[in-house]
């Protein structure tokens, strides 16, 4: 995977993005001002951001996996999932309160979530995937746009951290490889009424399946998944959104519900 940017003009794109997150002013959409941007590119920009943060103090929490269902991928006019990384900064266990004005445009997903128990540090198959995974949990994740709307292609969303913005975590319980994650039923709740429904097969057929793409994808970005690593594997519906004064809550077959309000 190689890109057509120079490191100089990613490093002034990256920029763009880190201010539009720090003053909530947006930018204009990089497809469009940048026609040839590659997906090499865009997750070159993404792990420019990253780096910085890092370097600045901040710790890396896991990794969220987009564009998994078939609801997403309509809503965004893609063929592909995506990626980004969440620090410990954008994490909150269920029952936090956050608040509307912190964010631009803001939407929300329900995911099912894992932490890996090992390390996962080479392109690897179901199975092996299957026996890293510790504990299983619902989550909620919030994104966020740094453009002017969520009319973005997929290197837009790639390289603003794959639209990441937050993450709320469930309560976790051990994992049984056993278990069929495809499965499960999962329902979206705002102030108790149900706004969207979906299962663990609508996320590549099986949420393992999304974790199993995303040890293939980050050698290719010089990384790799660590024990500890919290990985969302996408989302069971199409995003929703984020709107003040609204409590969600996910609920799912066995997995214990997540909830978040919105202030």
């Amino acid at each position: 995977m190689s890109g057509l940017q120079t490191e100089e003009v990613l490093a002034g794109m990256a920029q763009e993005l880190a201010d539009a997150a720090r003053t909530g002013v947006p930018v204009p959409l990089l497809s469009k001002r940048f026609r040839g941007l590659t997906l090499a590119d865009a997750y070159r920009i993404q792990r420019i951001n990253l780096d910085k943060q890092v370097s600045a103090g901040a710790r890396i929490a896991g990794h969220k996996i987009g564009l998994t269902s078939a609801a997403m991928q309509e809503q965004m006019g893609i063929d592909e999932p995506d990626s980004g990384v969440f620090l410990t900064s954008m994490v909150a266990v269920s029952g936090a309160r956050l608040r509307w004005a912190d964010f631009m445009s803001p939407r929300i997903e329900t995911e099912i979530a894992f932490r890996l128990r090992r390390d996962l540090t080479e392109p690897s198959d179901l199975g092996t995937v299957r026996s890293a995974v510790g504990e299983v949990f619902l989550a909620f994740e919030v994104l966020d746009t740094m453009f002017a709307d969520w009319n973005i292609t997929l290197v837009d969303s790639i390289a603003a951290n794959a639209a990441c913005a937050g993450v709320i975590t469930g309560s976790p319980v051990p994992f049984d490889p056993a278990w069929d994650l495809a499965a499960e039923q999962i329902r979206a709740q705002a102030d108790g009424e149900d706004v969207a429904t979906g299962q663990g097969r609508d996320i590549l057929g099986d949420p393992l399946q999304a974790l199993t793409w995303l040890t293939h994808r980050l050698p290719v970005m010089g990384t790799t998944l660590r024990a500890g690593d919290i990985v969302l594997a996408g989302s069971v519906h199409a995003s929703l959104p984020l709107t003040p004064g609204t409590h969600f809550r996910a609920i799912s077959t066995r997995l214990p519900s997540v909830d978040l309000r919105i202030v």
